[in-house]
């Protein structure tokens, strides 16, 4: 199983979309908090439409249980600053991809402390700023899981 972490996720529609997804490759998903709202919300209802409830959900209070949480597993974050394309990478089971928040992306602080073979990105024109998270998310997802000649998947 691939695991997709989302710290401090801002943008409600965003983390229903990435529910949905999840809920439909078998990735379980990590929330690590703060989060930038309620997972009540109706927006959040909404994109994750009936799949919120068959989507496997871990809360984090922090980024250091987080960590803990995943010790032992490579953890690759996903960021607009990284060299190395997701294309490049060969992924595995147990896998976590990891993503920032929306209008900041990771901290600085967290991506200095990776390997540069930890730390990947999505290609794109020179001048554009970033993709969407639940998009970026789904490309990323998707290569590991082909990778993985979708195991599990119909």
């Amino acid at each position: 199983m691939l695991h997709v972490a989302l710290f401090e996720p801002e943008i409600p529609p965003n983390t229903g979309n990435i529910m949905r997804l999840c809920a439909n490759t078998g990735c379980r998903l990590h929330l690590i908090h703060p989060l930038g709202f309620s997972l009540d919300e109706k927006q959040v209802r909404r994109a994750g439409m009936d799949y919120r409830d068959l989507a496997a959900v871990q809360e984090h209070e922090s980024f250091a249980a987080f960590n803990q949480a995943m010790l032992g597993k490579r953890v690759f974050a996903c960021s607009t600053k990284a060299k190395t394309s997701y294309a490049e990478t060969i992924f595995q089971d147990e896998d976590v991809l990891l993503f920032g928040p929306e209008t900041r992306g990771l901290p600085e602080i967290l991506l200095a402390s990776l390997p540069e073979d930890l730390k990947l990105r999505i290609p794109m024109l020179p001048d554009s700023r970033s993709l969407n998270l639940s998009n970026t998310v789904a490309v990323v997802v998707y290569e590991a899981l082909r990778q993985q000649n979708f195991v599990g998947l119909s």
